[in-house]
């Protein structure tokens, strides 16, 4: 037996091309890119943060309360998101590319050296990945809702329109997501380059009349109001969360940009922008108390009442389209390394692979986000629903960085102990702080969440439970060469058996014998890796080991944010060398029919979810671009 390896020199996917022009041009369009893709949530925070961090205790509208406040959130983004987010969990990338699920491969590696972690690392990980998509469906909502809501300081009388207006720009929002934002993405950057500077002048314009609200950046101002009013501090930390919504799309996008663009953004733009705003609101609020109501737009002048409410209406929509695209790229790598069902991918550029569009998830993302639009009415009591995922995500974050500090970069325990502790206490803070909100629409995303979990490893263990049956029911392959190979006639052509295990005999081949009788000259049992890794160089693409007797095993490996395309592979000159002719190609699928039994494996209701997803699932031709017209399907009933 021998094997063989062949490879292409194409370009991986996250590979930026070599600039050839002013690399001070190069940068400067990677930082505008990232400020329209990246900062949208955390950006339009400040329509929102300030207002509930106040409100949500009914603190008594004071300078020493106002102080404190300013002073929690001012902390609050040095310490996680400067910090914690940008300066250190951005070094934990996965050949490049971040978020929940890449952190959890990098984690993983360790855990597979640790028998107590096998398990842990990966449920922590796919939980985060589920309490993200209760992010999705509540950013849209608010983002919108309290950017809308200016109507009722531009134009009192219109008010009762806030709701409709809402509801009819998340409808266009998600309608227009099949048509991709390759187009729209260019005015992104510009527009929220306009929207940070507009939030820093505001800001300034207002601390201006009183500068004294500056001193909150003296940590003092939120150890004494912690000393002094522990409970209050602890629940108004549920409100100060707001300002950091949005600081996983850092480290999540971070395949997109690079790093240093988006380091350069936040340092640079986007920091000092929304720690302007918010000492801004603070210096209004001090002298129009009244001003709580909604101290964003009525801190600015009357003139620049509506070119606001445009501005912050595009950016709530940008901030928006930045969490569905992220809910979609989530939703492929959960795909790809088997924690969801095929689900049909668009592409909607043929120019950007990160650009794509999943019918299944936009439908069930704008019929959640109209819900929560339709049930809470107002951004202020969309805010009590608002935190629990976004501070049990960043909870997460923290513990499987310090897995990843000790054990991939070998950090001393003295160094790595200290920091991870002082992350964690306020990690657990918010997170706690946040759960008090569940009684008041917090249980939503909590809830959400978890049945997104529970359907993620449902379906994982399902899949191992089938490959367990499909393994214990495969003829081992030197039993078929010895008693089945000669004894059927061959035609023409090459046969290839799609197959999940990387030893045995393909059980499509079995029923393709038993119903027609007959070989082809050449037949491959191709398997397909999804690696927990983000991309696979070209050159470890495919391996095709030569079984004799005119059988060969390729496997094609792929990263979970790589793109499957199985023909393009096989089509590829090196493949050629077999003299395999893509026009005499058949493929045979095999489709597995799932029974839930009392057999050991999951508990029967989990089995029946199971089944239901199996039957629902993409077609594994869309999936693998097979072409359709070249394969054959044939079925087995799989008990489990």
């Amino acid at each position: 037996m021998s094997s063989e390896t062949f490879s292409s020199n194409t370009t991986s996917p996250n590979t930026i091309p070599p600039h050839t022009g002013n690399e001070t041009s190069h940068m400067a369009k990677l930082i505008a890119g990232a400020i329209g893709v990246v900062f949208g949530d955390i950006g339009t925070s400040p329509l929102y943060a300030f207002k509930e961090s106040m409100n949500g205790q009914h603190l008594e509208v004071d300078m020493p309360h106002i102080l404190s406040v300013l002073s929690l959130i001012f902390w609050a983004l040095v310490i996680i998101v400067s910090i914690k987010y940008i300066i250190f969990t951005m070094r934990a990338d996965n050949k490049g590319e971040g978020g929940s699920l890449a952190l959890m491969a990098l984690a993983n590696r360790f855990s597979k050296k640790r028998v107590g972690s096998v398990m842990l690392i990966p449920i922590l990980g796919i939980f985060a990945a589920a309490l993200f998509y209760g992010d999705s469906v509540i950013t849209p909502a608010i983002s919108v809702l309290s950017a809308i809501e200016g109507l009722q300081v531009a134009a009192p009388a219109l008010s009762h329109w806030v709701t409709p207006i809402t509801l009819t720009i998340i409808a266009g929002l998600f309608a227009f997501q099949k048509l991709g934002t390759d187009s729209v993405g260019k005015l992104f950057g510009p527009i929220m380059c306009i929207w940070f500077a507009t939030l820093a002048v505001l800001g300034l314009y207002n601390i201006l009349e009183n500068p004294s609200v500056l001193m909150a950046i003296n940590p003092i101002y939120a150890i004494e109001f912690a000393i002094e009013s522990p409970l209050i501090t602890f629940l108004t930390l549920g409100g100060v969360v707001l300002v950091l919504t949005g600081s996983e799309a850092l480290y999540a996008d971070m395949g997109h940009f690079g790093k240093l663009p988006i380091q350069l953004a936040w340092t640079w733009l986007v920091f000092p922008a929304l720690l302007l705003n918010y000492f801004g609101q603070g210096a209004y609020v001090s002298q129009n108390p009244e001003g709580l109501e909604n101290p964003f737009f009525m801190m600015a002048p009357e003139w620049m009442l509506w070119p606001l409410l445009i501005l912050a209406t595009m950016a709530a929509i940008i901030a928006s389209q930045a969490v569905i695209s992220g809910a979609f790229s989530l939703t492929k790598q959960a795909i790809q390394l088997g924690y969801l069902p095929r689900m049909t991918i668009i592409h909607t550029s043929d120019k950007h692979m990160g650009q794509i569009y999943i019918p299944f998830i936009n439908w069930m993302l704008f019929i959640f986000v109209y819900g929560l639009v339709l049930t809470f009415h107002t951004s202020g009591n969309l805010a009590h629903a608002y935190g629990v995922a976004v501070t049990g995500n960043m909870l997460i974050t923290t513990m499987l960085l310090g897995v990843v500090m000790l054990h991939l970069w070998n950090w001393s325990k003295k160094i790595t102990y200290p920091f991870i502790s002082v992350i964690l206490i306020m990690d657990i803070a918010f997170f706690l702080s946040t759960c008090t909100k569940i009684p008041h629409g917090g249980w939503f995303p909590l809830v959400l969440g978890m049945v997104l979990f529970i359907l993620l490893v449902t379906w994982k263990r399902g899949r191992e439970l089938v490959l367990a049956r499909i393994r214990s029911s495969s003829m081992p392959t030197d039993i078929f060469f010895r008693d089945y190979c000669e004894n059927f006639p061959k035609v023409p052509g090459t046969a290839i058996y799609m197959f999940n295990l990387n030893e045995g005999i393909p059980s499509a081949l079995m029923l393709n014998l038993r119903h027609n009788k007959v070989l082809h000259e050449r037949n491959i049992f191709l398997h397909v890796s999804i690696e927990e890794k983000s991309y696979v160089s070209e050159e470890d693409r495919v391996r095709i080991v030569n079984l004799g007797h005119d059988f060969y095993r390729f496997t094609i490996r792929y990263g979970f944010m790589d793109e499957v395309d199985v023909p393009a592979i096989l089509a590829k000159e090196n493949i050629h060398g077999l003299d395999m002719e893509m026009e005499d190609v058949s493929y045979f699928v095999g489709k597995e029919t799932i029974v839930p039994t009392l057999l050991p494996g999951m508990a029967l209701w989990r089995e029946h979810v199971f089944a239901l997803m199996t039957r629902n699932a993409a077609s594994i031709v869309d999936y693998y671009k097979l072409p359709s017209h070249k394969v054959m399907e044939l079925g087995s009933r799989i008990d489990i």
